[in-house]
């Protein structure tokens, strides 16, 4: 089953030069992270806004990359690697960036992943296994400790508010402490925020992408 997603053409009217794909969080949608599209100036750039595949429990219009366990925190160093409906999430997620270069003519060397909360945590999860441009973090968090079979690490943007009363800064700390030992080029930021998308974080996405698109990355 593939994913069902928000697609904005390049406001240049030409071929996508790049591609950015955001995901949202835990009970938000396509629609509320694609309010992002109206003040980002990525003008050759194809975004993309995919719909988690499962429901969330608490309102009809809600998705979920999947739904936490009753005993789950973000406190500690929590492994979800086995959690059915993450496995099942992480494989469409793949498989739906993996054929996006046939649909847009933009290989995965030309496109940013990124995602806000959840969509974070799966941003890791799935963009720290596949040879994309870069990686945005937005408030994430990581699943488990991470891994990866490439040779060469996407470059990462990871914002987080101090003031964060959802996903606390010692996640992201914790994130940050483990891609930084992984070799990662982590720009990592903590801004006077609580758990959201200020347009001072637009605005790191937006600068992180072009400077990926002006100086890209070389692959092994």
């Amino acid at each position: 089953m593939s994913l069902t997603a928000i697609s904005v053409p390049p406001q240049t009217g030409a071929a996508p030069q790049g591609l950015l794909v955001l995901l949202h969080g835990w009970g938000a949608n396509a629609e509320d992270v694609a309010a992002i599209a109206t003040v980002l100036n990525l003008p050759d750039y194809q975004l993309l806004f995919p719909n988690g595949p499962f429901a969330y429990p608490y309102a009809a219009a809600g998705r979920a990359w999947y739904n936490f366990p009753a005993d789950f925190t973000f406190t500690g160093r929590p492994n979800l690697s086995h959690h059915p409906e993450l496995l099942a999430s992480r494989q469409q997620l793949r498989e739906w960036l993996q054929s996006l270069e046939g649909s847009t003519g933009v290989p995965l060397s030309r496109t940013v992943l990124g995602g806000f909360s959840q969509g974070g945590a799966m941003t890791l999860d799935v963009g720290l296994g596949l040879p994309l441009a870069g990686l945005v973090v937005l408030s994430g968090y990581l699943h488990a400790p991470p891994q990866t079979t490439q040779t060469t690490l996407p470059k990462v943007l990871m914002a987080h508010g101090t003031q964060d009363l959802v996903v606390p800064i010692s996640a992201a700390r914790q994130a940050r402490e483990s891609l930084l030992a992984m070799g990662v080029d982590l720009d990592y930021r903590e801004l006077p925020m609580g758990h959201e998308i200020s347009l001072r974080i637009v605005e790191l996405v937006q600068n992180f992408t072009e400077e990926i698109r002006l100086h890209p990355q070389e692959t092994a």
